[in-house]
């Protein structure tokens, strides 16, 4: 019995990728970072982002690159994959990347003008420099690292 199944939360770091195969299948690519704080053995505080590369297929890679922007947060589900190729020099290539089953938005939804909540260029249209857009769900803090209250959790 095996089990491959990966969940992370995390903010786009770039607008999505969308391309087509061959065949005329949507591919779409994520760049998302999650973060990790801690305290090291001098007592300093450490944060580390980790950044994953995730692919999406089918008619989620289309609305991901339809509804989402760099600095919008996801969850995502899927699989770690490796793949292995040749570059032009002839030399093997690897890249080991998250397929995604399943990609939740967690902004808020768009509004009635299809602007969604997502921190980047086009989630931002419209809306009054810092001023929240209107109908705007604070969803709390992308990252532990954002809060304070977060060191009380017992895990």
């Amino acid at each position: 019995m095996s089990l491959n199944k990966v969940m992370v939360i995390g903010r786009l770091g770039r607008d999505p990728d969308l391309k087509y195969t061959q065949a005329g299948a949507p591919v779409c690519t994520l760049s998302v970072a999650t973060d990790e704080s801690y305290t090291d053995n001098s007592g300093q505080k450490v944060e580390k982002a980790e950044w994953h590369r995730i692919v999406v297929f089918q008619k989620a890679a289309e609305n991901c690159s339809q509804y989402l922007a760099k600095g919008s947060l996801v969850f995502v589900e899927g699989s770690l994959q490796t793949r292995k190729w040749k570059d032009q020099q002839g030399q093997e290539r690897y890249v080991t990347e998250i397929k995604a089953h399943r990609v939740q938005f967690l902004d808020r939804k768009a509004d009635g003008n299809g602007q969604s909540g997502g921190q980047g260029s086009r989630g931002r249209q419209g809306q009054r420099q810092g001023q929240p857009p209107t109908g705007y769900e604070d969803l709390g803090p992308a990252f532990p690292s954002e809060t304070s209250s977060m060191d009380d959790i017992p895990f």
